[in-house]
């Protein structure tokens, strides 16, 4: 069973990493573990849709035989990442536009590594 409250204290911190505006962890099917989620928006619904969108990736990736590494949604004001948080969730973070994602990865990599060990 999860450890929810080692799990926000863990995501508090990671959004106290540079770009860091926000971050969720979700279950591989979909639903909300932990996490803050954007003012006015339908968690089960944001939530639900990330697993969709990683999962789409994932058979995608695996036609062409290559692993999927992260999923990122590009808008204007922001990028949205969907990573794999272990075999069981999903980490999901929104950064600004201009972040580089490529250098974040050995920082997001230290706490998916905390974060697998309380799911």
């Amino acid at each position: 069973m999860a450890d929810v409250t080692a799990l926000e204290t863990i995501l508090h911190e990671f959004e106290r990493s540079e770009g860091v505006q926000d971050s969720i962890l979700v279950s591989r099917n979909g639903t909300y573990i932990a996490g803050s989620v954007p003012k006015g928006v339908h968690v089960e619904t944001f939530a639900a849709m990330f697993a969709i969108l990683l999962g789409a990736a994932e058979n995608a990736t695996s036609e062409l035989k290559e692993p999927l590494d992260n999923v990122v949604i590009n808008s204007p004001a922001s990028k949205i990442v969907i990573v794999h948080a272990g075999p069981k969730a999903l980490l999901v973070f929104r950064t600004s536009a201009s972040s580089d994602v490529a250098r974040m990865k050995p920082a997001l990599e230290k706490f998916l590594g905390r974060i697998e060990e309380h799911l």
